[in-house]
């Protein structure tokens, strides 16, 4: 199944099927006992609310009466009743606050922390960084869009359950003000049982229907204001990333345009957003400015009947008015719940999207890779399929045994990234067997180095802990390497990718190999940016420290090869196994 499928399907899933995938990492997350008691807190601490709620509206048919009656020692009675409720409501109301925020922080720590482990399995990122669209900015996914939606959850399913309970708690006082009231049409007498619970209905009903004609576009906008707001941010940090290199060239000019274009896209997606936003005001605002009189229109005939007081009419205005305003919650929320479907599409896509990397696809054939016995490593008949074509070996069967130093040569274009990717088992499309030694580990060494953020001696023991190796290991790798100027750092903490040169930058992950030690070590292209003289010490280390590492490198040859045992050669052929979109989501 190929990613971008996969992420259409995510897109046309549906709510369900998202948000079920969602709650059930959250299920399975650690803090979920916390999140289970935060959520009955939550509804213990909403239900009292809802009941000081009814008791507040109770209380304004007794004070407006002492008002209409001008009983001024019943009126501050009434006033001592309204400061207790209104106390205990503004209890209730910070102790909500507090359990609400703290839920939207553990909503985020369990699914960020969920996101993160599954991003982080191994290949995972590789496979998802190579898949298109969705692998675009999984930073953005993982912080921002996280963040936004766990925010966004927690605020609507609180403002729900508030709704809900006071939506029950409500039409039951509703129901009983106008059960037994009769309209008169002429001489005709007409009767509608709870008539104000069905105006309500239609009021907040009418409401939601109207906000969902207008508003339904805005959940595809949110969604592409967030897509180009983070096209925007990778530019930034890439330019920032590069501007020595922009600067040297006078590229700024460049760069400016390349940011422009960004930015353009993102205002009219903003654009676009405003505009659904305004013509959505018009529903929202319009019915909020008619809710100021809607209650009192429902309850005056009432009134003016004789079944209710003045003090009747406020307790029924009240109510009619928690109900349909708990009714017009969609409507109040209708800008937010789309912009919380929008966030919840981008983080369910990439959540599928990350656990499918691990999906096979039926229509390539694949390589095989295999455990093989100790000490050696098997290649038989390795074709790599690509966009491009087959890249192959011309060696058809090959065995490299330990301590043994094997060359890879091939021209220009003919994939020795690519072949470097398979054998590391990062790309498994295409044909034949790699054969893998049992219980000994392969050091890979990618063209550009990888410097983790840290001291110096973390950088060096990466990806095991420092203290695997005694310290005397470290100044030892880093003098063998003749950098000999770090070891008073080693237990400085820095960007080494920016303090070090080139050069030193992968002089450094040579010395890691001193380190380490490993059984095997496979190259790809790293010595080839060398020049001579480090190119020479290296090779020389690997004769006399490290005897017994096999060594496989990708890359040119050269005259001080003579280290290499063996030169194998690496050949393309345009016309065979070329690999389509729909096979592999993977770039060359």
């Amino acid at each position: 199944m190929n990613l971008e499928s996969n992420k259409e399907e995510s897109a046309h899933s549906g709510l369900v099927p998202q948000l079920g995938m969602m709650l059930r990492a959250l299920w399975a997350a650690p803090v979920r006992n916390v999140l289970l008691l935060l959520s009955a807190a939550l509804f213990l601490v909403i239900a009292m609310s809802a009941y000081g709620q009814i008791r507040l509206n109770n209380w304004n048919q007794p004070f407006y009466d002492a008002l209409s009656r001008r009983d001024f020692a019943q009126f501050m009675a009434q006033l001592g009743v309204f400061g207790l409720i209104a106390g205990t409501l503004l209890t209730l109301n910070v102790g909500q606050r507090w359990l609400g925020e703290s839920l939207k922080l553990k909503l985020r720590q369990g699914l960020v922390r969920d996101l993160i482990q599954n991003w982080m399995k191994p290949g995972r990122a590789f496979r998802l960084a190579n898949a298109g669209a969705v692998g675009v900015n999984p930073d953005q996914r993982m912080h921002e869009d996280a963040r936004h939606l766990t925010e966004l959850s927690a605020d609507l399913a609180i403002g729900l359950l508030q709704s809900s309970i006071l939506l029950a708690s409500f039409v039951k006082v509703l129901w009983t003000l106008s059960n037994n009231f009769v309209f008169h049409i002429g001489t005709r007498p007409f009767a509608i049982p709870g008539y104000m619970v069905w105006a309500a209905i239609f009021y907040s009903g009418s409401a939601s229907l109207l906000s969902y004609w207008v508003g339904r576009s805005l959940i595809d906008r949110n969604a592409q204001r967030y897509a180009r707001e983070a096209d925007l941010r990778f530019s930034l940090v890439r330019v920032n990333e590069h501007i020595d290199a922009i600067t040297l060239s006078a590229g700024e000019a460049d760069e400016e345009r390349r940011i422009d274009v960004d930015l353009a896209a993102t205002l009219t997606a903003t654009g676009r957003l405003v505009a659904g936003l305004t013509n959505l005001a018009w529903i929202t605002s319009g019915y909020g400015w008619f809710t100021l009189v809607a209650p009192i229109l429902v309850a005056a005939p009432l009134y003016f009947a004789g079944n209710i007081s003045f003090g009747g009419l406020m307790l029924a205005a009240g109510a009619f008015n928690q109900v349909q305003s708990s009714l017009r919650w969609f409507v109040d929320n209708f800008s937010t719940i789309a912009d919380w479907r929008a966030t919840l599409l981008r983080v369910a896509s990439f959540r599928r999207a990350v656990i499918d990397t691990d999906v096979l696809h039926d229509v390539e054939s694949r390589i095989a890779f295999v455990t093989g016995e100790p000490g050696k490593i098997s290649i038989d008949d390795l074709e790599i399929a690509s966009p491009a074509g087959a890249t192959m070996l011309e060696e058809k069967k090959i065995e490299i045994s330990a301590g043994e130093r094997v060359l890879i040569v091939g021209e220009s274009g003919t994939g020795k990234t690519l072949l470097f990717r398979a054998l590391a088992g990062l790309w498994p499309w295409g044909a034949g067997r790699i054969a893998c030694p049992s219980g000994e580990a392969l050091l890979y060494m990618p063209r550009t180095p990888y410097l983790p953020p840290g001291t110096l001696r973390e950088v060096l023991a990466y990806p095991l802990a420092t203290e695997t190796y005694r310290p005397a290991d470290y100044e030892n790798a880093l003098v063998r390497l003749k950098l000999q100027r770090l070891v008073p750092m080693l237990d400085v903490s820095q960007r080494w990718d920016h303090e070090l040169s080139d050069d030193e930058q992968q002089t450094l992950a040579f010395a890691r190999v001193v380190l380490h030690t490993p059984p095997w070590v496979l190259i790809d292209e790293a010595l080839d940016s060398l020049d001579d003289d480090a190119r020479r010490s290296i090779l020389d280390l690997f004769v006399k420290d490290l005897p017994h590492t096999g060594v496989i490198h990708i890359g040119r040859a050269d005259a001080h090869d003579h280290v290499f045992s063996r030169v194998l050669h690496l050949v393309k052929d345009p016309t065979l196994r070329r690999l389509g979109a729909a096979a592999a989501p993977l770039a060359v």
